[in-house]
């Protein structure tokens, strides 16, 4: 399974993605028109139905998947001989993950496309990884606006490859980088982190102020606000706020608070019309990172000493009790202040 001449010359890598939910496909369907790519997934019989139909009807119904994808779900399998790792798992696997791949090929170059913040550690998945890996592991993260659904089809999509190395970004990004999935280098790996995790908790707000009826121009003013919010944080833990200006920050803010197949923004819509959280996570079938996201965010919020009232009333809403209602009333209630 190592590279032959031919493949290193045809620029063809052998890619292994960890994940078989619905970013973890599109991704894996996306790059097989280039590269060899195998998805694995902890679910045998989910994979087997797979590998069988070449439809993933469980998160990606009705889009007919590559030929040349391959399934495995042997871990150790799928990890041996692979020019590069690249984790699509939620983030609670993201740890395990980096950890196993380390032991079974160590040096091999690492993305993961997971979003969020580690609970009860608050870590980014950035450092997560550098506590697996080592700060000095070739590595990086894939994120910005994009909904699975639409990279399965190949629809035109763009998104940042950021790694703290930019000889690797840009030597990653020049091997994944296709006419239809369109990927940028940036360097700012925290930047875009939190960009990518704090809009998840943004598209929850978005949602409750839709299913009110409050209006398009109080989504606008929530966004616009919400974006400063994203800024704050991520500046005060070391990120430029030229980034999220980009793709990772106002373009995933945007994509995620207004589309309609955002499973954060629909979390909102539910919770405003009083239904539990209990119920709508497990009416969703798919993990909305923002709602243990909010915890995270708030508490490394504090410790920086950086204001975020919209984090602060989602996770009102979602952990300690306040309704809906309740919770933008407590924004509306804010003193008028200098923007």
């Amino acid at each position: 399974m190592t590279a032959t001449p031919d493949k290193q010359h045809s620029g063809r890598r052998r890619i292994t993605v960890f994940g078989a939910g619905a970013w973890g496909t599109a991704l894996a369907q996306a790059f097989s028109a280039a590269h060899e790519v195998c998805l694995w997934g902890r679910d045998a019989e989910h994979l087997r139905a797979l590998a069988l139909t070449h439809e993933n009807r469980r998160y990606l119904p009705d889009i007919r998947l590559s030929n040349a994808l391959h399934f495995e779900t042997d871990f150790s399998h799928a990890a041996r001989g692979a020019d590069l790792h690249l984790v699509v798992t939620p983030l609670a696997g993201l740890r395990d993950a980096a950890r196993a791949l380390h032991r079974l090929q160590p040096g091999t170059p690492l993305l993961w496309a997971c979003k969020g913040l580690e609970a009860g550690s608050g870590r980014l998945p950035h450092e997560i990884v550098a506590e697996e890996l080592g700060d000095a592991a070739a590595s990086g993260v894939l994120t910005g606006p994009s909904f699975a659904a639409e990279v399965a089809r190949g629809l035109p999509t763009a998104i940042t490859l950021a790694a703290a190395d930019a000889a690797f970004a840009h030597h990653w990004v020049a091997a994944l980088h296709q006419p239809r999935l369109r990927i940028y280098a940036n360097t700012d790996v925290v930047g875009c982190e939190i960009g990518g995790a704090v809009k998840n908790v943004m598209a929850i707000a978005a949602g409750v102020s839709d299913g009110m009826g409050f209006g398009l121009n109080a989504r606008a003013a929530l966004i616009t606000r919400g974006l400063a919010e994203i800024s704050r944080l991520a500046t005060a833990l070391g990120g430029s706020s030229e980034t999220l200006m980009g793709l990772t920050g106002m373009g995933d803010l945007i994509l995620t608070c207004t589309g309609n197949l955002s499973r954060n923004r629909r979390v909102g819509l539910e919770l405003a019309k009083g239904s539990t959280l209990a119920d709508i996570l497990r009416d969703l079938g798919h993990v909305a990172e923002g709602v243990s996201t909010a915890r995270e965010v708030v508490g490394l919020a504090r410790r920086h000493g950086v204001e975020m009232p919209i984090c602060e009333a989602v996770d009102a809403l979602l952990h300690h009790g306040l309704d809906a209602r309740g919770a933008v009333e407590k924004l509306l209630a804010r003193d008028p202040r200098h923007e």
